[in-house]
């Protein structure tokens, strides 16, 4: 009786931790689309090789009374990238106007890259 109590909390635990890992690293919390100018594409890291980019988005910052923008103000969106073949790709952007599918996780992952964003998609180049 009391081995099988003790399995049964056992069992209870391991499904409670596989959960939360699940939860914390794999679970998409979101995804969309992000636009900008491609400031960089890089290969990098020390025993995980990981492609990191960076978009610059650029919009303008609030209104005065009058209802005139008081200037503009640039957004980074920093991002990794796990497909190789996208990668080299947007290696090949840096400067250009890019449209960019991504999916949003909780937590990084050292193989998947230093980012919570993974580019999964070039939608369009310009």
């Amino acid at each position: 009786m009391k081995a099988k109590i003790i399995g049964i909390i056992s069992l209870i635990a391991v499904l409670v931790i596989a959960g939360v890992i699940y939860f914390q690293y794999f679970f998409v919390f979101g995804e969309g689309v992000k636009a900008g100018e491609l400031n960089y594409m890089v290969h990098k890291g020390y025993v995980f090789k990981t492609y990191e980019g960076k978009l610059i988005q650029s919009g303008f910052k609030g209104q005065t009374t009058k209802g005139v923008a008081t200037g503009i103000q640039s957004y980074e969106f920093q991002f990794s990238v796990t497909d190789k073949a996208i990668a080299d790709s947007l290696m090949r952007c840096s400067g250009k106007e890019v449209e960019l599918h991504y999916k949003e996780y909780l937590n990084p992952l050292v193989w998947r890259g230093v980012s919570e964003y993974v580019v999964d998609s070039i939608i369009a180049v310009r």
